[in-house]
């Protein structure tokens, strides 16, 4: 009886991880930017915008998932790995930047957001989802050697992050009337998102040395 080969098996798993996060981001974006603008919420807006960078990365490492699947040569499959290490890197730190600034208005002009239900709601869901497919993303990536694949992962997990910094945030302002804790849970967000922007440029100027 024929064993399936391993590494075509765990192609096949981290095309689905990929492609179910990237379907799953598309409707936390849209949630998430209408919800966050609704409430006035920079939290919430940075976790849709996240979304959106998660989309992007997506799009580029199912690239490469699907290239190897069909199979690509080493040398195409390392040039996607390299662009999308980089891609990861830069929009991780574009987006604390966005958090930054945002939360720094919205703390000096004491700019309080609404009650969002429908925040809190999504954020819970992320928090349950983003850590299982940032699980499956890591066993894939070891057993595919796929640093594009584990880089994406790491965005993953940066949403669920962010989900549980929007948890605190969100509920924070609804049962405590803290007005300020919208923004101060943003802020939390921010060295995990530059730390690994960082690292994943640098893993990509490395393997580029």
């Amino acid at each position: 009886m024929n064993h399936p080969d391993p590494r075509s098996r765990w192609s096949r798993i981290a095309l689905a991880l990929v492609a179910g996060t990237l379907a799953y981001n598309v409707v936390e974006l849209v949630v998430a930017l209408a919800a966050g603008l609704a409430a006035h919420s920079v939290a919430l807006v940075g976790f849709g915008l996240d979304s959106g960078i998660e989309c992007a990365a997506s799009v580029v490492v199912l690239q490469r998932v699907l290239l190897e699947a069909r199979g690509a040569d080493v040398e195409r499959v390392e040039a996607v790995e390299r662009r999308v290490e980089r891609f990861v890197g830069i929009t991780l730190v574009v987006l604390a930047a966005y958090v930054v600034i945002q939360s720094t208005l919205v703390l000096h002009r004491r700019d309080a957001p609404d009650e969002s239900l429908v925040g809190i709601a999504l954020a819970i869901l992320s928090l349950v989802l983003m850590p299982l497919l940032a699980w499956g993303k890591f066993r894939a990536a070891r057993a595919l050697g796929s640093s594009a694949l584990a880089a994406e992962a790491k965005e993953t997990l940066a949403c669920a992050w962010l989900s549980l910094a929007l948890v605190l945030g969100l509920v924070a302002n609804a049962v405590a009337g803290w007005w300020w804790a919208d923004p101060v849970a943003a802020l939390a967000m921010v060295p995990f998102l530059v730390l690994e922007g960082i690292e994943a440029v640098r893993h990509e100027d490395d393997d580029e040395g």
